[in-house]
């Protein structure tokens, strides 16, 4: 280590040094972090209930809820103590935790986003054929496959980030722990984990984001080989929901660790897409455009009130 002297803890600069704003991205983010947790609950609960909605496109959304949740409780409880802490500080540890979570969830997702464009094809294509293809052992398999996938992949990530070395620098101008966000701060090589992470952002979300483009183009040469307005619609109806949380998902996870390290204000929003905006929106997405979903709901309130 020579003359450096190895730093305990990070400083998370967040989004704002201004006390007033501070206070309002607190209401603000803790009304989105009570609007997730209240969203997928109920989403989870419906799909839980409801025996109209036993089926393997709901057990996915289910388990998407439940990500949901976790992928946002990785993130917005130290965001929301951080506005409100003078001493906006993160161990080392604690920070290379939060990147594990962080990674383990997203990937997860990642995964379980092209499971889901994978069911939407044997959906459409084999109608007749789609309980027997989609049965429930595949089911499982295919959601246990994506959790031990993912936990891998942010395993193998985290375990190179450890023989990082931090010296002296400690400001970090974000609002969470990414791994990106940590190599500006090492006085060591961080090229081995750079090089882990890329592969594995290749290998695994562009591999994923491929898979789901794959079974898109499925799915529209089989639409497109449908007779009937009335069907073509109904076959689009069935995907836009999917098609809607991936280009949320995608659209800013993606972008972000593709993007430079700079702690700049894109970088940032695109962060908080993903992180905190998504798992508010998908269970709104999936409950406002779909009927089988409002009309589970209005099942559940006549039977509470």
């Amino acid at each position: 280590m020579g003359n450096y002297s190895v730093v305990p803890e990070f400083i998370l600069l967040g989004l704002s040094e201004d006390t007033q704003i501070q206070a309002l991205l607190f209401v603000l983010f803790l009304v989105i972090y009570l609007l997730t947790m209240v969203g997928n609950l109920v989403m989870l609960l419906i799909v839980r209930i409801d025996s109209h909605l036993h089926t393997p496109m709901y057990f996915f959304l289910g388990h998407l809820s439940f990500l949901d949740l976790c992928h946002s409780s990785v993130t917005v409880p130290k965001l929301l103590e951080n506005l409100l802490s003078e001493k906006k500080t993160i161990s080392v540890d604690g920070c290379l935790a939060q990147v594990f979570f962080v990674f383990a969830t997203g990937g997860t997702e990642s995964c379980l986003l092209a499971v889901m464009a994978y069911d939407r094809y044997v959906a459409i294509s084999s109608p007749l054929l789609y309980g027997q293809v989609m049965n429930r052992q595949l089911c499982v398999g295919l959601v246990w496959g994506s959790w031990g996938v993912a936990f891998l992949d942010a395993l193998i990530n985290i375990l190179v980030a450890l023989g990082l070395d931090f010296c002296e620098a400690q400001n970090i101008h974000h609002f969470i722990c990414e791994l990106p966000s940590l190599y500006p701060l090492s006085c060591s090589d961080v090229s081995a984990s750079f090089t882990t992470l890329l592969c594995s952002s290749l290998l695994h979300f562009i591999g994923n984001f491929l898979l789901i483009c794959f079974s898109y183009v499925r799915i529209l040469l089989t639409i497109l080989g449908i007779s009937s307005t009335s069907g073509r619609s109904k076959a689009f109806s069935t995907c836009s929901s999917h098609l809607t949380a991936v280009t949320f998902f995608y659209g800013s996870g993606l972008l972000r660790y593709l993007m430079p390290n700079s702690g700049s204000t894109q970088e940032l929003i695109f962060s908080l897409q993903y992180t905190v905006i998504t798992p508010m929106l998908n269970p709104l997405i999936y409950s406002l455009k779909n009927k089988e979903v409002k009309a589970a709901v209005r099942r559940m309130l006549r039977k509470r009130f």
